[in-house]
């Protein structure tokens, strides 16, 4: 059976001929057996009025800015989801505590007061670690290996009591906040390279001691580059056999955090991001709603040559399929202006 292709046109900024071949590339594009739907948007309006959620869960990198700069509308966007009633959650997969996430997103230009809060992996695992509340944290020992940064800044582990060792032998858990270097004794860090850091997890996979991963992301986007991320290590540290605890997206513990903080039931959530694997699939598994944003880190596999430009819909459906992983929503970059909203459906 043929697949049923509903094209609706919203509200538009544009009657351009380049919105309407957009229309018409989009329905040409659907025409085999479909089991999953999702919409296509250009913008977030259609959303906000009248209001959909509740609370909106944003990723920062790729979503929001790119590392250096704030992407262009996305301010304004943020101004006008706020003032729709809605909660504005920064939840991110970042090595470092919330408080740093604020200045970061204030030097870039964001205004700190549209936020309801900041959650970030980071200080989740600082929590975790100074609290020891959870069984799991409660038995872990002192003495960590800690993988850290160097040129991004090393982490802080002030308040923690922990005991850093470079010796891997002399280890209880190996902490990842980075993958630039390796924690000293004496506050410092030693710089080291990826295939350093996979030496030392050999060791410790061997004396069977797990690994806390203050950072799920496998990559990030930095000013449209690429860069390898702990999660990264954490995965080298599973094919080895060790055991990893990530503390971040799309795990529940971030989530839990999140309907904690605003006492909002995740029916009436919303997550926006650009990572399939920890942002779409982090909602789907907490079943809360998502906005898939197409010109994040997927930008290379979909087509997209420039930020807001659409994702090759080929690529787009291939991508979608091959992951198994569903968005409620796509649009190219975050922004309000909604030219066309399209729904059509996917196979698994």
């Amino acid at each position: 059976m043929n697949a049923h292709v509903l094209v609706r046109s919203l509200p538009a900024c544009s009657t351009s001929s380049k919105s309407k071949s957009i229309f018409m590339r989009t329905r040409m594009l659907v025409s085999n057996t479909m089991e999953q739907n999702f919409t296509v948007l250009h913008g977030l309006k259609h959303l906000c009025e009248p209001p959909h959620y509740k609370v909106w869960l944003l990723d920062q990198f790729g979503v929001l800015h790119d590392g250096k700069n704030a992407y262009s509308g996305s301010i304004e966007t943020l101004e006008r989801i706020a003032g729709s009633g809605a909660q504005l959650i920064v939840i991110s997969n970042s090595s470092r505590r919330a408080e740093s996430t604020y200045r970061r997103l204030e030097s870039l230009g964001f205004d700190p007061s549209l936020f309801s809060g900041v959650i970030t992996s980071g200080e989740l695992t600082h929590e975790y670690l100074q609290k020891r509340h959870d069984l799991w944290f409660a038995k872990l020992g002192r003495r960590c290996l800690h993988i850290t940064w160097s040129e991004r800044g090393s982490i802080s582990l002030e308040g923690l009591d922990l005991e850093v060792v470079e010796d891997p032998h002399s280890a209880d858990f190996i902490l990842a906040h980075g993958t630039e270097a390796v924690g000293l004794e004496n506050g410092g860090v030693r710089p080291a390279s990826l295939d350093e850091l996979e030496a030392l997890l050999a060791i410790c996979a061997s004396k069977g001691i797990s690994m806390i991963v203050a950072n799920p992301d496998h990559v990030t986007v930095e000013a449209r580059d690429l860069k390898v991320m702990p999660g990264t290590l954490g995965l080298k540290y599973e094919n080895l056999g060790g055991h990893v605890q990530y503390m971040g997206k799309p795990y529940p513990v971030i989530y839990q955090a999140a309907t904690a903080m605003t006492g909002v039931d995740f029916s009436d959530m919303i997550v926006v991001g650009d990572s399939l694997f920890h942002d779409i699939q982090g909602g789907a598994k907490n079943q809360i709603d998502s906005v898939f944003v197409a010109g994040g880190i997927h930008a290379d596999e979909l087509g997209i040559e420039e930020i807001g430009h659409q994702p090759m819909f080929d690529k787009l459906e291939s991508l979608i399929k091959l992951k198994k992983i569903y968005p409620s929503y796509v649009i190219p970059m975050f922004k309000w202006c909604l030219l066309v909203r399209i729904v059509f459906c996917m196979g698994q």
